[in-house]
């Protein structure tokens, strides 16, 4: 998936259809002079409704069209005939949509499953026709009731990406690179920071026909909590992947401590990310010698947390790649 077509926030106007007006009709025929009221309901409006399509995996299709509006339901008529109903529209989002209400922020629905449908806005009732106000006293009702409007709604869809993987790293770590390199993906690749602005989606094919997805996210920097870099923007992408894979450059001053600097951002953005599995994969080892790898091995024995599995890999000269693989899918079944 090209940058470019990577959109996950958009702001969208809905607006139900209004109710059909109820009928007024009084029954006439040759030899029935006076039937009584006979005048039909009004038919309801149209919903609009969002509605999963695992197919789709951005937002890119709302750059056009920003605004739906359902059908309005038709007015009753004679006998006791109902109107129609609107037309209901649906709006297609893919997994791990959040809709939100534009003038509140409040969460309204999140949309994770692939048969999930949510009622955005419901069409307005149609009126009640003539008949049903009939009476021992008011035999000949000429009134009926009016359709109820329909709903008009902004709302924000804010797409935090359903992936397996979340590349986590500082900006030029080696992301993009290694994405490039174990899916088909064709992120953008330079020797300079933040190369990636947008979250790029990649399907990584293992043994045995099985695949996962890996997302890569724009490099975090310290202050990316409070929104620093492009703060918000990217980390909630990270909140639904279930294995964390942060990235550090083999030629940094400390690998630890980069780690403990990306793991506080993403603590400070949300404590509950500390909960998922973590694997650190130190990138450009091929950058390496023999004795400094040894010293570099060593040295993350002695830093880095017990619990947390690491690997040197080189995505350029291909070097512990498919032991990566090994691990993340490991990982990923636990």
């Amino acid at each position: 998936m090209t940058e470019g077509n990577f959109v996950d926030y958009v702001k969208v106007h809905i607006a139900s259809g209004n109710g059909g007006k109820g009928s007024t009709h009084l029954h006439r025929e040759k030899f029935v002079a006076k039937g009584g009221p006979d005048g039909g309901d009004g038919g309801r409006g149209g919903h609009v409704i969002i509605r999963a399509n695992p197919n789709l995996w951005t937002l890119v299709g709302f750059k056009h069209k920003q605004h739906f509006k359902a059908g309005h339901g038709e007015h009753g008529s004679k006998n006791r005939s109902t109107g129609a109903d609107g037309e209901d529209v649906y709006v297609d989002v893919p997994l791990g949509t959040v809709i939100k209400d534009a003038e509140t922020d409040r969460v309204l629905a999140e949309i994770t499953e692939e048969t999930q449908e949510y009622l955005a806005a419901e069409g307005g009732m149609g009126g009640r026709g003539n008949w049903h106000f009939k009476s021992a006293t008011n035999q000949t009702p000429r009134y009926a009731q009016p359709g109820i409007p329909g709903v008009e709604i902004k709302l924000i869809l804010e797409l935090k990406v359903l992936a397996d993987v979340g590349l986590v790293g500082f900006p030029n770590a080696g992301k993009s690179t290694l994405l490039s390199v174990v899916t088909s993906a064709k992120p953008k690749i330079a020797d300079y920071e933040f190369t990636t602005l947008k979250p790029n989606l990649g399907i990584v094919e293992y043994r045995d026909f099985k695949s996962f997805v890996m997302a890569d996210i724009p490099g975090i920097i310290e202050g990316a909590a409070e929104g620093r870099g492009l703060g918000h923007y990217f980390l909630r992408h990270i909140e639904r992947n279930s294995t964390l894979l942060f990235i550090i450059s083999a030629d940094s001053d400390s690998v630890a401590d980069q780690y403990q600097t990306l793991l506080s951002e993403l603590k400070r953005y949300n404590p509950e990310l500390l909960d998922k599995n973590r694997i650190i994969a130190i990138s450009k080892a091929d950058l390496l010698d023999e004795e400094l790898r040894i010293e570099l091995l060593a040295e993350l024995k002695e830093t880095l947390p017990k619990e947390i599995p690491f690997i040197l890999i080189s995505a350029v000269a291909q070097q512990g790649i498919q032991e990566l693989k090994d691990l993340l899918w490991n990982q990923l079944q636990d």
